[in-house]
């Protein structure tokens, strides 16, 4: 329709050509009157494609006509200038002043996209300085149906790409050309450059199954992670962890000890010590004993080796292991001492004998024995006291089986086992026999009785178990020392009273006998030996039983309220 401006076509500067041209031609100087003119309105239901200016013959701009091509001729008269809006630039500069050859149109930029953005294929056209460029070969697309144009603004142009249509994909896309696509800022988006192929179809045409392979895969990947937890875990409870924990140790020599300390008194005596099994026809018993010399000959206590009587079993042990049968030699009530002897065994290690009469109190002694049949047992301790009067035994009831000991004292622990064991000095020389303790339910008593040590301990002293050794290994009997006189046991009063009659109603000093000889006569009391306090009957028959037959003795009485004092010889008796 004519709207009174000239019929001439010009082509617009910013404007596209025409999508399904043939030719394009370069744009032309744009018309001052047309810019300032509102573009036409696209008529409502039109595609969104379809320009909204009229579809006029383009008229072939300036440049076109230096290439030959003649120009078509109109028969229009020329029309009337409009009024510019802006003064007229002489310099000719674009957009105001006619291009030209010495002004170029600037370039379309192009920027490199991003990875992954979608690039559309460039169309055919100028590069924007008059010089056609061929279109880049494109992947082929199935062009989607149109969308509906955007509502239009009243005084606003409609955008000729004013509709994005959405990439269709093709069942079997074609690869993406290797070089990057010419980017047209006004094309329509286009298919992404990459694209992801599904899973691959099986024979028959449809997509092969997957997922029977992958629950497979899961499951054996599920056992062996289970297998290898259950084996770690295991690992783990029994070792601690993975890393195992060292603690730091004296990586010292413990070497040798020294020969006065306990493990080395221990390690010199323990090879001599022995333990002794007896077995009778009503009792048995467990003792201890040491060895005496390479002969086989072995000390230990009465009380231990009793219940063999004459027919009984006796079975010694020693350290090593090794055992042997014994007989015995001799023994003796009164000191509660025992011989006994192996035969057949050779190797024997003598365990040296001390003198009991240099020991003073404080001094380290050690007990070895089998406390409980425990055997190789050592306890160690000091001497406590000496001289200590005990008595033990007296079971028969008529005194016979009384033992009388000057004992030594001793804390070291001796419990039942340990009778007939030696009692040792810091050299590892015997000093005593542990032969009782005292009980804290019952007094005084033979260690073999079931009682615990309480720290109260007594040994028979080696200078009295050596006599009596001896004389048991050479007449298989043991002297006693006596004084010829019979003593009132009963008496409360301090110190040792001579009965008026002795036991078979005759005068309590024998006749002949070393008292009577010494002047004693009955009723007197004896209250010192060797200048040593003696406060009843049984303290005064240890005292005299510290000492061998024919020793002399100072002794100290009360007659009729005066002191006397007196020399006395012992003389001997047989023992039981």
């Amino acid at each position: 329709m004519d709207d009174g401006k000239t019929t001439e076509p010009k082509a617009k500067w910013w404007s596209r050509p025409t999508p399904g041209r043939g030719t394009r031609t370069a744009p032309q100087e744009p018309s001052p009157v047309e810019d300032a003119m509102p573009p036409a309105v696209a008529p409502a239901g039109a595609p969104a494609d379809v320009p909204a200016v009229s579809e006029a013959p383009q008229a072939v701009p300036h440049e076109a006509a230096t290439t030959g091509t003649p120009a078509p001729e109109t028969a229009a008269p020329a029309p009337q200038a409009a009024q510019p809006l802006h003064e007229p630039d002489q310099y000719s500069t674009p957009p105001y002043g006619g291009p030209g050859p010495w002004a170029p149109a600037p370039p379309v930029q192009r920027p490199t996209p991003a990875h992954g953005t979608p690039v559309p294929p460039a169309y055919a056209g100028t590069n924007g300085s008059g010089m056609t460029v061929p279109p880049a070969p494109a992947p082929a697309f199935q062009t989607p149906p149109p969308l509906p144009p955007h509502p239009q603004v009243p005084g606003q142009a409609a955008h000729p790409q004013a509709a994005h249509p959405q990439p269709h994909p093709q069942s079997h896309p074609q690869p993406p050309s290797p070089q990057w696509l010419q980017y047209d800022p006004w094309g329509a988006p286009r298919q992404p450059l990459i694209t992801r192929p599904g899973p691959p179809l099986g024979p028959d045409g449809r997509r092969k199954n997957r997922r029977g392979p992958v629950l497979v895969g899961a499951l054996l990947l599920a056992l062996v992670a289970g297998g290898i937890g259950g084996g770690i875990g295991a690992y783990i409870e029994r070792n601690g962890g993975f890393t195992q924990v060292q603690l730091d140790q004296d990586e010292r020599n413990g070497g040798g000890r020294a020969p006065d300390s306990v493990a080395g008194i221990a390690a010199s005596a323990l090879p001599s010590v022995v333990t002794l099994h007896v077995s009778g026809s009503t009792e048995s018993g467990t003792g201890t004993g040491f060895v005496l010399d390479d002969q086989g000959h072995i000390l230990t206590n009465n009380h231990v080796v009793a219940p063999a009587g004459s027919s009984g079993e006796i079975t010694v042990t020693f350290s090593g292991g090794e055992t042997a049968s014994a007989e015995i030699i001799g023994k003796d009530s009164g000191y509660d001492l025992a011989v006994v002897k192996v035969s057949g065994v050779s190797g024997l290690k003598p365990l040296p004998l001390g003198n009991s009469d240099n020991v003073q109190v404080g001094d380290p002694v050690v007990a070895i024995g089998a406390p409980f049949d425990l055997s190789n047992t050592v306890t160690s301790g000091i001497i406590s006291a000496k001289d200590r009067p005990i008595t033990a035994g007296g079971e028969k009831g008529d005194g016979s089986d009384i033992s009388y000991v000057d004992a030594l004292q001793t804390d070291a622990p001796i419990n039942p086992g340990n009778s007939g064991g030696p009692l040792v000095d810091t050299d590892a020389h015997v000093i005593g026999i542990n032969s009782a303790i005292r009980a804290a339910d019952s007094g005084s008593t033979t260690e073999g009785g079931q009682a615990g040590s309480i720290g109260l301990g007594f040994a028979i002293p080696i200078n009295q178990g050596k006599r009596v050794a001896e004389e048991l290994i050479n007449t298989g009997k043991a002297t006693h020392p006596v004084i010829g006189v019979s003593l009132d046991m009963k008496y409360t009063g301090d110190g040792a009273k001579v009965g008026a009659k002795g036991a078979d109603g005759k005068s309590s000093v024998s006749e002949g006998g070393p008292g009577a000889e010494a002047g004693i006569q009955p009723g007197d009391v004896i209250t010192e030996v060797n200048g040593k306090r003696v406060h009843s009957g049984e303290e005064l028959i240890v005292k005299i039983r510290s000492h061998r037959p024919g020793d002399r003795l100072k002794l100290t009485l009360t007659r009729g309220g005066k002191d006397l004092s007196m020399t006395l010889t012992l003389g001997s008796a047989t023992g039981t």
